[in-house]
């Protein structure tokens, strides 16, 4: 059957519809796609600048709990001291050290010394020993050992020692590092009373001794006749100084040479009588 021409109008018409339609939800579609795709691009990137922020956070945190943890072991350590230092118990630093410390005994007086290698050399004044003809060091343990004389310092006031065997030894601390103010302890045996303890506080530091030399600790810890010779010892157990003299006129007014000086003329001592280093 043959179409009348208004057939063919509405034919036409409906399929040019049909294409418009197709047309435009085909440009919807492909913008809901540009859209989705733009969407999740949008979304990616948010994503990956939360991951970087929290790893950021993350790197943080970390770097925030060791700096704690530092904090908190280094606070712990002050602790340590400071209960060592103003909880008026050196108990911990006396028994050990008491083991290292020695009456020096003449046949015209005594003083102190300390062991400062394990192989037995001791350390104490000079003056100690003048008139004596004969050495001995008695140890904690009453054991009376005789003593060899290996040389000494006349401007420093020290001598060195040596007696026979294995023994724990004394660590010398850096007496540049030593403060006004910090505690500190002195072992020895004045007028005959053997490893007596007084406690004290460093005075002042590089103060000026008999030779001309600025190398003494001043201290207020007790010192008398028979103190000369032992260790002035700081919180962590170390030997800052060696008792040396007082003034008698005044009161607690105890010097003893710098740690750092003991080291120099021992060692100086030991090249030049035994070829060798005993501090290192």
């Amino acid at each position: 059957m043959k179409l009348k021409r208004h057939h063919k109008f509405i034919l036409g018409g409906i399929s040019s519809l049909v294409i418009i339609s197709l047309i435009v939800i085909g440009i919807l579609l492909n913008g809901i796609i540009v859209k989705q795709n733009v969407d999740y691009n949008n979304l990616n990137g948010k994503i990956n600048n939360l991951q970087l922020d929290t790893q950021n956070k993350l790197n943080e945190l970390t770097e925030t709990l060791l700096q704690t943890k530092t904090s908190i072991e280094h606070s712990q350590e002050e602790i340590s001291l400071l209960k060592a230092s103003v909880g008026e118990d050196f108990s911990g630093i006396i028994e050990t050290a008491i083991k290292s410390i020695v009456t020096i005994r003449t046949d015209a007086g005594q003083g102190t010394g300390f062991i400062i290698n394990n192989e037995g050399y001791i350390v104490t004044n000079a003056h100690v020993l003048v008139g004596g003809t004969k050495v001995q060091a008695i140890n904690s343990d009453q054991e009376i050992i005789g003593a060899s004389f290996i040389g000494y310092d006349a401007n420093l006031d020290i001598a060195l020692l040596k007696i026979s065997g294995n023994y724990e030894s004394l660590a010398l601390g850096d007496s540049n590092k030593v403060q006004v103010g910090e505690r500190v302890i002195a072992i020895g045996n004045p007028l005959g009373l053997q490893f007596s303890v007084s406690q004290g506080i460093v005075s002042a530091i590089h103060r000026e001794g008999p030779a001309g030399f600025e190398a003494y600790i001043q201290t207020d810890a007790a010192l008398n006749s028979g103190n000369s010779g032992g260790p002035l010892i700081n919180q962590e157990g170390e030997v800052i100084g060696i008792n040396n003299f007082k003034i008698g006129s005044g009161e607690n007014l105890g010097f003893a040479l710098e740690s750092n000086y003991i080291k120099s003329a021992v060692n100086s001592i030991a090249q030049e009588q035994l070829n060798q280093t005993l501090i290192s």
